[in-house]
């Protein structure tokens, strides 16, 4: 069979095809990878594997309360983190990865623009040590789950004062934080020495109750005792934002003027405040129903 092409051009066509073929496979290859990474952490967010077997017993997941609903939360969190920072990372190898192989197939020389690429490389890591620390400190960061998105951190005097808020987004260089006050700190993930997280396992709340120092102690330590039972036995915080019965741990200090109770309540992350605020407000309508005066 005659060749519709001149002999000349055969080399040609064929090295446009592989090159076709190699960008084509490049490309399949990293939607491939992408849909991977993705099943992986969506696996991940939703904790054991358990879930399919479930369904096909036909039976239902039971929803998470309290602190499970947390973790799943946090978990879910870090897998996304996690895979923001996967799927640019192999889009580079794999379409790197591709390019040197065209340029190889067009003849071009790769080794010298490896060895410059390289010797570009020592130097840039001289001339950028900073970002070298932030980029290590953040994989670090990541994989050992220190803190992620949503999370409560204080990172210390990372940015020249002691900084508190919430973690809006994770990069493998930078962390981007938003205070109470509603201002937006970029961290750079190198400076951070230390992290204080408010969002992992579960929170405290403790609340003083001073009182005279002539009050019925144990008076004073029973109503405090049906505050905490009533608390608990409501049904929009049991299980919900408190995850341990509310306990009075008792006299907490003492002086000539003031008797002082502690109480302590275990809760969700980042939900004392809120708890304690509730509290206050019920320890308060207990004692004046009861004419206990609250000590200065």
């Amino acid at each position: 069979m005659n060749s519709f092409l001149p002999a000349t051009w055969a080399p040609v066509v064929a090295g446009l095809i592989s090159i076709a073929l190699i960008v084509v496979i490049a490309f399949i290859l990293r939607n491939v990878t992408h849909r991977l990474i993705t099943r992986v952490v969506r696996r991940a967010s939703s904790g054991t594997g358990n879930s399919l077997a479930l369904r096909l017993r036909g039976r239902q997941t039971v929803e998470p309360e309290g602190l499970d609903a947390v973790a799943a939360e946090r978990r879910r969190q870090r897998s996304e983190t996690i895979g923001s920072v996967l799927r640019p990372v192999s889009s580079i190898v794999v379409l790197g990865t591709a390019a040197l192989t065209v340029l190889d197939r067009l003849s071009v020389p790769i080794a010298p623009l490896l060895t410059s690429v390289g010797i570009v490389g020592v130097a840039v890591g001289f001339g950028a040590q900073e970002l070298v620390k932030d980029f290590i400190a953040g994989m670090f960061m990541l994989l050992e789950d220190q803190y992620g998105v949503g999370d409560v951190i204080d990172v210390g005097a990372a940015v020249g004062a002691a900084t508190t808020g919430t973690v809006e987004a994770v990069t493998l260089r930078i962390t981007r934080v938003r205070d109470a006050d509603g201002r937006v700190w970029y961290i750079r993930n190198g400076t951070i020495t230390r992290v204080g997280n408010e969002s992992q396992g579960w929170s405290r709340a403790t609340v003083d109750v001073p009182v005279a120092y002539t009050a019925d102690v144990p008076a004073v330590r029973k109503l405090l005792g049906e505050v905490t039972d009533e608390i608990w036995n409501d049904p929009e915080y049991r299980d919900v934002v408190i995850v341990e019965e509310p306990q009075v741990w008792g006299i907490e200090q003492i002086s000539d003027t003031a008797i002082v109770f502690r109480i302590s309540v275990k809760t969700i992350p980042s939900c004392q405040a809120q708890v304690a605020r509730e509290l206050r407000l019920r320890v308060k309508a207990a004692l004046d129903r009861e004419s206990i005066t609250i000590a200065g």
